[in-house]
């Protein structure tokens, strides 16, 4: 019996952080977990880090975490943030997908607080083996693209019958995101089944950019200025002038 995607190993991935932004904003905590099945007891792997910032009122009344908290309990953010990525560079090696929920916030978060803290990239810190994303929020968005109402992990575990306790815990989420995954993948089998891990991650790239197309479609007509950026798992980095960072782009202005 063939087996699929969603009934195999599979890890999770999500942050806390001082605010939205992934440009400017740190990483708090995080977790990994993983789950070698399905109703197998999942393994997870916190950590919280000083972000050497303060933490904002608004973010702290998100996740709870203060600055007393991650100054007395919390390690350096270098030090974190060359672990999650050596943990994400595991889970690479492994061949086994990661879950994370609207990866483009969490994934370039991490890549931005690397090249901040040890001048690398995600993808260089992460070396030659292929990191396999699953995002539910781009899987839920594919396969039941006319539902209406918000898609927030909150809403999407209520409506795919996944408990999430403990929101806005990184390991409540972690855990929460990888059977939200798990279920759509049951209640989609002929959309979603018969695609590998790398196929799916390779056909998200094109959904969420129509998905992106979309929402940037909705924001020009109602006359908002908000600009919707089309790349996942991961938004690339830019220079100083405001263009996107690569081997061939030179520029006297910082990054």
């Amino acid at each position: 019996m063939q087996q699929h995607w969603f009934t195999g190993p599979l890890a999770s991935f999500d942050t806390e952080t001082t605010g939205v932004d992934v440009e400017t904003d740190r990483i708090v905590s995080a977790a990994l977990v993983v789950q070698s099945a399905p109703g197998a007891v999942p393994e997870a792997t916190d950590w919280l880090a000083d972000p050497g910032v303060p933490i904002p009122d608004g973010a702290r009344a998100v996740h709870g975490i203060s600055d007393e908290r991650v100054r007395a309990h919390g390690r350096p953010a270098a030090v974190v943030v060359a672990e999650l990525a050596a943990a994400l560079a595991e889970q690479a090696r492994a061949g086994r997908p990661v879950v994370v929920m609207n990866a483009p916030y969490d994934l370039t978060l991490l890549d931005r607080e690397l090249r901040r803290h040890r001048g690398v990239s995600l993808a260089g810190a992460i070396g030659p083996g292929e990191l396999l994303v699953l995002d539910p929020r781009v899987l839920d968005k594919y396969v039941d693209r006319y539902r209406r109402g918000r898609r927030t992990l909150t809403d999407l575990c209520a409506h795919y019958g996944v408990e999430l306790a403990g929101a806005h815990d990184a390991g409540a989420d972690a855990t929460a995101s990888l059977e939200l995954v798990r279920a759509i993948g049951t209640r989609f089998p002929r959309a979603l089944g018969g695609l590998t891990a790398a196929e799916l991650h390779q056909r998200q790239t094109v959904w969420h950019a129509a998905q992106a197309r979309g929402l940037q479609a909705w924001f020009d007509r109602s006359g908002a200025d908000e600009r919707v950026d089309l790349s996942w798992p991961l938004r690339p980095a830019r220079c100083g002038c405001g263009r996107r960072l690569s081997p061939e782009h030179a520029c006297e202005v910082a990054a």
